[in-house]
């Protein structure tokens, strides 16, 4: 079954030329032209993925992805946002609200189709075993469920993908280029605050079991086991 994407823009043009590439990608493909509207097809239609604008009218589309990441139907649904804008600050904020991807205006339709794929990937992606424990983290796998201290975590798609990926190299350090490469997929030069920034967010929800990951200062992460 082909996976469903949403797309949340109100440029009728990149609407249509996002819809047209990732329909001939193999994907089903739901549109939106603003918050309401999406808010409206994310529940009528439980999308896969959803690429977000985020200029968009009345809610903007760091307002949308909070909404959608502040609530348990929709936070493990993976987003990719679209910003004209190429200021740090906007890609952190971005992520530091839960979005997984970003895309910078102009971009090239093939390399979105590419992030989709990747992105989808890191979301429904196997691993070598099914469950790992440790003393206060307890991580499912094949259900994609994390509970720390007893406690289920939120988590999304590249912050889950994030910790198996410290997890089966535990007691190993990752520099950041590494997991730019092996967990975003990107081949060519990424700022390394993407993985900060990401890592801060996934300790802060990990609470307790924040301990089991270490900073090697100028180099990385590593998961250290009990």
């Amino acid at each position: 079954m082909s996976r469903k994407i949403l797309i949340v823009d109100d440029e009728p043009d990149a609407l249509e030329l996002i819809a047209y590439n990732l329909k001939q990608g193999g994907f089903n493909v739901v549109t939106a032209k603003d918050g309401g509207e999406a808010l409206e097809k994310v529940k009528s239609t439980s999308p896969d993925l959803i690429i977000l604008d985020v200029m968009l009218p009345e809610m903007d589309g760091f307002a949308l992805c909070r909404v959608f990441k502040g609530a348990p139907v929709t936070a493990c649904i993976p987003i990719i946002m679209l910003t004209a804008k190429a200021a740090e600050i906007d890609r952190v904020l971005g992520l530091e609200l839960g979005a997984d991807d970003y895309v910078t205006k102009p971009f090239s339709p093939r390399e979105l189709v590419l992030r989709v794929k990747k992105l989808l990937e890191r979301t429904h992606g196997g691993s070598s075993a099914e469950q790992y424990r440790f003393g206060k983290l307890t991580v499912d796998v094949s259900r994609h469920i994390v509970t720390a201290d007893r406690k289920k975590v939120e988590l999304t798609a590249t912050e889950f993908k994030l910790l198996v990926y410290l997890i089966e190299a535990r007691g190993a350090v990752r520099t950041r280029e590494q997991m730019l490469k092996e967990v975003w997929d990107y081949e060519k030069y990424v700022d390394t605050r993407t993985v900060d920034t990401h890592m801060r967010r996934l300790r802060e929800k990990l609470g307790v079991a924040a301990e089991y990951i270490e900073t090697t200062r100028g180099v990385g992460y590593r998961f250290v086991a009990e």
